[in-house]
């Protein structure tokens, strides 16, 4: 039976103001989705919510992973359980090597129940699988040495996230404009990187993705089954990939026309925004 990362009527409010306003969205192994829509139309706090994000709160729906309501574990029951999330911003962790955090955080991943103390991957097979996929990666063998996104530039910072989704080979990925700061030529290596991960099976399912981007570039090796619109805070129009395409070369102009009730919500949230959606 196919896993499911399931999305109903989610409602979601940061700092007391609503954002997301009934979102649907379900997501199988083996799926890839692309989420598009303006700035401020909620991208970001949806896959926030999903995580587990303590400063999202969810004020109405359900988010279920193959029938359990996800609602209850904090983000490491979530990660343990297979969901990940790259994020647009990611926090720097000073002081705590790559190599390192990714030991911990993958051995927790493939051992869900291993309690604090337990032994980690081997060293040896660790280290073996870490120079692959770095090298697939294209990532000097020193970038593992450094600490988590001190200091890194901005593509630094999505090739570790990237890097992290190589190693943890989640169920579900939310990747969140994994794109953004990347010159072409990384972005070219992120989407064939992505698709690559995406296609190495567990249990003989692949990896459910979804892929929020304002682009199409990230989309060229990762073609989406679905892609969805959000504006004003729901998700409005679900096609194909032709509508990533329309999306990017045309904007948001017609979309707002046939939804004047969501755009009004878009203009709402962007005038009393006050956190990043």
């Amino acid at each position: 039976m196919t896993e499911t990362l399931k999305i109903a009527d989610l409602h979601v409010a940061v700092e007391g103001k609503p954002i997301l306003r009934g979102v649907n969205l379900t997501i199988r192994r083996g799926e890839t989705h692309a989420l598009m829509g303006p700035n401020g139309s909620g991208k970001s706090t949806l896959g926030n919510a999903v995580m587990g994000h303590p400063s999202y709160e969810v004020t109405g729906g359900t988010i279920e992973l193959n029938g359990e309501n996800v609602l209850e574990w904090d983000a490491s029951e979530r990660a343990r359980a297979g969901i990940f999330m790259a994020f647009q911003r990611p926090m720097s962790i000073p002081g705590v090597k790559m190599a390192d955090f990714l030991r911990h955080a993958a051995t927790n991943v493939r051992n869900p129940d291993r309690k604090e103390g337990a032994d980690l991957i081997p060293m040896r097979e660790f280290r073996k699988e870490l120079k692959e996929k770095m090298a697939d990666l294209r990532m000097d063998v020193e970038f593992a040495r450094r600490y988590v996104n001190d200091g890194f530039s901005g593509g630094e910072m999505k090739r570790a996230e990237i890097l992290q989704l190589a190693m943890l080979r989640p169920k579900f990925a939310i990747l969140d404009e994994t794109d953004s700061g990347l010159d072409v030529d990384a972005v070219k290596l992120a989407s064939q990187s992505i698709a690559q991960i995406s296609q190495e099976t567990d249990k003989g399912q692949e990896m459910g993705i979804l892929i929020i981007t304002h682009h199409d570039k990230l989309l060229d090796q990762n073609t989406p089954d679905f892609t969805h619109v959000m504006l004003g805070g729901k998700i409005v129009e679900t096609g194909g990939v032709e509508l990533a395409r329309e999306l990017y070369t045309e904007g948001y102009d017609r979309v707002r026309a046939a939804h004047p009730d969501a755009a009004k919500l878009e203009a709402e949230l962007q005038e009393n925004d006050a956190v990043a959606v």
